[in-house]
């Protein structure tokens, strides 16, 4: 579904990209064609058009697909700030909480994992959640906003308070068994949370890292099944 998502995006970047090279050469064509009729007729006409056209020089906005791209001057052309709709501001909020308690289970692993690819395993999930942390972090400041004040259990896959402190009290096998349980259903809620945002978000950044996160946590479910069964 996400590949989908972006494909269908990539092609239509794609034909945009192809109108606004068609668009600004004709422009080019059209302005040099009207420039050296000037010339021809009236030399204080053509000065006139390259100090007006150096003055306030044209934009060529593309037009929504199957639709011409308009040519406006500078002067009224404005960019609007990036956006973010409410549900990638809760995303990010949430996922905060969410990565932080990922990182909980992984460290409690280092020390009490039997196996040496859940301890390596673990050391990973460490190192790269413990990044996007940052980046989400980041993303609020930027942006003036609270890390937030949600209802973190309600979360999809947020396991509760007494969960990880019963998986402290465990070692060996039986703490593999459990660990691999209890990731796996956060993954999983990490990445439901990734597709929400995916559907509904509007942020760019937002998008980026959802995707990320979504494909790298669902590799990882497969990686960890294949850890406790091996």
């Amino acid at each position: 579904m996400l590949q989908q998502r972006h494909s269908t995006r990539r092609r239509l970047a794609a034909v945009i990209g192809i109108a606004v090279v068609v668009a600004l050469v004709a422009a080019i064509v059209h302005l040099s064609g009207s420039t050296a009729a000037g010339s021809a007729t009236d030399p204080g006409t053509a000065a006139s058009t390259t100090a007006g056209a150096g003055s306030d020089p044209p934009v060529i906005l593309p037009g929504r697909p199957g639709e011409e791209s308009e040519i406006r001057p500078g002067s009224q052309v404005t960019i609007d700030p990036p956006q973010y709709n409410s549900l990638d501001t809760w995303y990010v909020q949430m996922m905060i909480p969410h990565h932080t308690q990922a990182v909980q289970l992984a460290t409690l692993a280092v020390t009490r994992a039997d196996s040496p690819g859940i301890r390596a395993f673990a050391d990973r999930i460490r190192a790269g959640q413990s990044a996007e942390i940052d980046v989400l972090r980041n993303w609020l400041r930027e942006r003036d906003l609270p890390v937030g004040d949600h209802d973190h259990q309600a979360m999809p896959g947020m396991q509760s308070e007494q969960s990880v402190r019963e998986l402290a009290t465990t070692r060996g096998a039986d703490f593999d068994r459990r660990f691999v349980e209890m990731m796996s259903e956060h993954h999983q809620g990490a990445i439901d949370m990734s597709t929400r945002v995916l559907i509904g978000g509007t942020d760019l950044t937002v998008e980026e890292l959802a995707t990320a996160i979504a494909a790298e946590q669902a590799i990882e479910i497969n990686r960890l099944r294949d850890l406790i069964d091996a």
